[in-house]
């Protein structure tokens, strides 16, 4: 589908649900705009020359996938999508480890290192961890740096490119033993790679509670 025909197209089926909506006709102004702003893109001499338009409403994606190894893996995890992939196993937040990220990232508040201050005047009873140590641990709770059982063997090289819709609901506090639970949430591919973004809850063992939620974004070259 070159870019004429997918705007015709995303014209077409844009008319079809404002008709649908049966709207009044104090919108009608906007859908005439909309409609001479689209005929003044199609007269626009650079959509002759762009190339094609990848549709994320279709199944077109393989075609911009030029690896036959990341052809296979997006077709195998494709079917995955909404399916949770991965139960961690739990780890200790101890106060070494919690006095460690101090030290490595400059945030000494007596929140996180001072167990008698915290118990005193904390509304928590004790210390808690860094929201930024429990979002740290995410590689090791998602086992996704055991090289000795990598998660996506298939993949020469993973990239972490970010996390996104971080959020810490709970605190950690000093001695919890916490876990995480990874749902693949979508896949993007690309020529020679496939962006995958993973939505992760890391939970507190016996309360069910969630402190941290967030979205991993990896990208996996073949």
């Amino acid at each position: 589908m070159d870019v004429l025909e997918y705007i015709r197209e995303k014209e077409r089926l844009l008319r079809a649900r404002i008709n649908n909506l049966d709207l009044k006709s104090t919108h009608d102004n906007h859908l005439h705009q909309l409609s001479y702003y689209i005929s003044n893109l199609l007269k626009n001499s650079w959509t002759s020359k762009a190339g094609p338009v990848v549709d994320p409403a279709t199944n077109r994606e393989l075609q911009v996938i030029k690896n036959p190894k990341a052809i296979a893996f997006y077709q195998d995890w494709q079917a995955r999508i909404g399916q949770q992939i991965y139960i961690g196993r739990w780890i200790v937040v101890d106060q070494s480890r919690i006095d460690s990220f101090a030290e490595v990232t400059g945030d000494r508040q007596w929140i996180h290192i001072d167990p008698e201050r915290a118990r005193a005047e904390s509304p928590f009873g004790g210390t808690i961890a860094h929201g930024f140590l429990v979002l740290s641990l995410i590689p090791e709770l998602t086992d996704a740096v055991n090289p000795e059982k990598p998660p996506y063997p298939e993949a020469r090289m993973i990239i972490n490119c970010g996390l996104e819709q971080v959020r810490f609901p709970y605190p950690v506090k000093t001695g919890n033993r916490i876990r995480a639970r990874t749902t693949l949430k979508s896949l993007v591919p690309s020529k020679r790679s496939v962006e995958m973004i993973n939505h992760i809850e890391v939970e507190v063992e016996g309360s069910g509670r969630l402190v941290c939620v967030a979205d991993s974004v990896l990208k996996l070259y073949f």
